[in-house]
């Protein structure tokens, strides 16, 4: 088992920045980001595979160029920086991770963190 923390939500203007974490229990090769507006399905924006020296990334079309996804191996933590930010980025954002090379937009995730909100006002 995993367990997923996030942090890092908030409030912000439009053409704002935040910074999510993550803070995974232990080691886990891919992590990725989700969000999910009111009314909305839950959509992956962001996901980061590292292993052994290798590291991909994958990005939503909505959010390439704005957000960045990184992760700390050492301690087991992955960020998503969100630049100029929009209010339709507004949602509850996700961490999750699953133990496979497989870590695209459209794989199943195994293990998900609580939550965090981020809205965003025009």
């Amino acid at each position: 088992q995993v367990q997923l923390v996030e942090s890092g939500g908030g409030s912000v203007q439009a053409g704002g920045s935040l910074r999510l974490s993550c803070a995974a229990s232990k080691y886990i090769s891919c992590m990725a980001w989700f969000r999910q507006a009111p009314g909305k399905e839950r959509e992956v924006i962001a996901t980061i595979y590292a292993n052994i020296g290798i590291s991909t990334t994958y990005y939503a079309t909505g959010v390439k160029g704005r957000f960045t996804i990184s992760r700390d191996n050492i301690n087991n933590t992955v960020y998503l920086q969100m630049n100029s930010l929009k209010p339709e980025d507004t949602a509850m954002y996700y961490c999750a991770a699953r133990s496979s090379s497989a870590c695209g937009l459209r794989v199943e995730y195994d293990y998900w963190g609580q939550g965090t909100q981020v809205t965003v006002s025009s």
